[in-house]
């Protein structure tokens, strides 16, 4: 046989196997799942949220994998212990994205986490889809990347508290109040806004302390709180110590007229077995999510979350954690694609749908809507302000502790 001829097969052996490998890697790609790493707390302050976190996550990618995946691939969540640690929430983020090469990441839970992990997120280019990160820390920090999948940055989520004393008639109004506050990036932020604008409002302080996170025994600021004798008390706390703090106002039966909790509060789930399922009735806290809310996809995840994981009431951070999901579920659908600047680029334009209803943000990860109020009334936590969405109109005078 010619040379020539010889030549020419060769080359188109050649090029049949370059085009037969390339079908191969790219049907081996399709075939391989898409990663998304995420760093929560299995030990330490955050422990309890986190486990609503992980809940969430996995009833998402339970749900799009039964859908077919992102793209016509599977999902796989990749979830490492941070012990609520900021150095280790780092070295995971750093180890996901560098190490394990994962496609996506989605944050942990509490802002002292997520304003870390952020910033590695931000220096891989890699989009930062975050549940229960919104205090002023990570904002602060000015990133392209991050989005808050909640209705408004947790410094306002206070708001809409402040907003329904200030329409109360003056006869109404509490004239004193008391802030007890968490050194934390999330709550103090929060009771400090409302201090502000109550004072500006001539509501008078009359007790006010930032207690160390290791603080266990809320007795010693009790006692000196009551003694103050104020109206209403806005408390800045994260989940343990709003559980401590309102048990100690318990065991000394000091009742205010008003109390309101940042956090730990609006935990159906955790609060009423932490401080006695009777002494709930009359407190307030900040909503994000409710269960019977007209959100996009929100009736079916509360079925899925029924059918996996049990009936009973549903923690606000399985819906953010799951909202999570959504946001890059439909981010991935509308570009076609698994880059995550592609990703960033998209969800910086229009309006997003989940279960914490239609989302926006500002170009540093702000949302861009407003919270709910929610109050304890007769057992169940329900959202009581704005009228627009709420379920029972808010009750006060908080009843007694028992009531």
């Amino acid at each position: 046989m010619a040379r020539g001829r010889w030549a020419r097969m060769l080359a188109v052996t050649g090029v049949a196997a370059l085009l037969a490998g390339a079908c191969s890697k790219s049907s081996s790609n399709n075939n391989k799942p898409i990663v998304i790493g995420i760093s929560l707390s299995a030990s330490g302050d955050f422990s309890d949220p986190s486990a609503a976190a992980k809940k969430g996550y996995e009833l998402w990618a339970q749900t799009v994998n039964s859908e077919g995946g992102l793209l016509g691939r599977k999902v796989e969540l990749k979830i490492v212990d941070d012990t609520s640690s900021p150095n280790q929430v780092v070295t995971n983020y750093q180890n996901l994205i560098s190490r394990d090469h994962v496609d996506f990441v989605f944050g942990p839970f509490s802002t002292l986490l997520s304003a870390p992990a952020a910033k590695v997120a931000s220096r891989f280019g890699y989009a930062f889809i975050e549940p229960a990160g919104g205090g002023p820390d990570v904002f602060a920090e000015k990133l392209h990347n991050v989005f808050f999948t909640q209705p408004a940055p947790v410094v306002d989520s206070a708001d809409v508290f402040a907003n329904y004393i200030l329409s109360l008639p003056a006869s109404q109004r509490p004239k004193t109040a008391a802030y007890p506050e968490l050194d934390d990036p999330f709550a103090a932020p929060i009771a400090e806004r409302v201090r502000q604008r109550f004072e500006a409002a001539g509501i008078r302080t009359v007790f006010k302390t930032v207690y160390p996170p290791e603080t266990v025994d809320f007795t010693p600021i009790v006692s000196r709180m009551a003694a103050a004798h104020p109206d209403i008390v806005v408390g800045g706390t994260q989940s343990d110590d709003a559980f401590a703090e309102t048990k100690a106002m318990v065991e000394q039966n000091f009742s205010p007229k008003l109390l309101f909790l940042s956090n730990g509060a609006n935990d159906p789930v955790n609060f009423p077995t932490k401080v006695g399922a009777k002494n709930v009735n009359g407190i307030f806290g900040a909503g994000d999510w409710f269960a019977d809310e007209k959100s996009p996809g929100n009736a079916a995840f509360v079925a899925a979350y029924a059918k996996t994981f049990g009936p009973g009431a549903i923690d606000p951070t399985s819906a953010e954690a799951f909202a999570c999901g959504q946001i890059l579920e439909t981010a991935v659908n509308k570009v076609q694609s698994l880059d995550n600047s592609k990703i960033i680029a998209a969800l910086h334009q229009g309006s997003w749908p989940s279960v914490e209803g239609n989302l926006s943000w500002n170009s540093v990860g702000e949302p861009q809507g407003q919270d709910l109020l929610v109050e304890w009334v007769g057992g169940k936590l329900l959202p009581v302000f704005p009228t627009s969405v709420a379920l029972h109109a808010p009750v006060i005078p908080k009843p007694g502790w028992g009531g």
